[in-house]
């Protein structure tokens, strides 16, 4: 079972083990979404996230990264 837009923490966690010295404040949404996209694990429609979504996983990968 992969990674749903709905597992924002995560795929948070997997986008900071993923690119660990990216500070995520720097990250554009829409190279953040084409990230997310690549995870290997990543397993839904990548037409079903939202502005609220990302900003969900953003702020998990900020909590990782501080």
């Amino acid at each position: 079972m992969g990674l749903k837009w709905s597992d924002s923490r995560e795929i948070g966690e997997a986008l900071y083990d993923a690119y660990p010295d990216t500070d995520p404040k720097t990250v554009r949404f829409t190279d953040m979404h084409r990230w997310i996209c690549e995870l290997e694990d990543f397993d839904d429609n990548p037409e079903a996230s939202s502005e609220k979504i990302l900003e969900a996983i953003l702020l998990v990968w900020l909590d990782e990264f501080a």
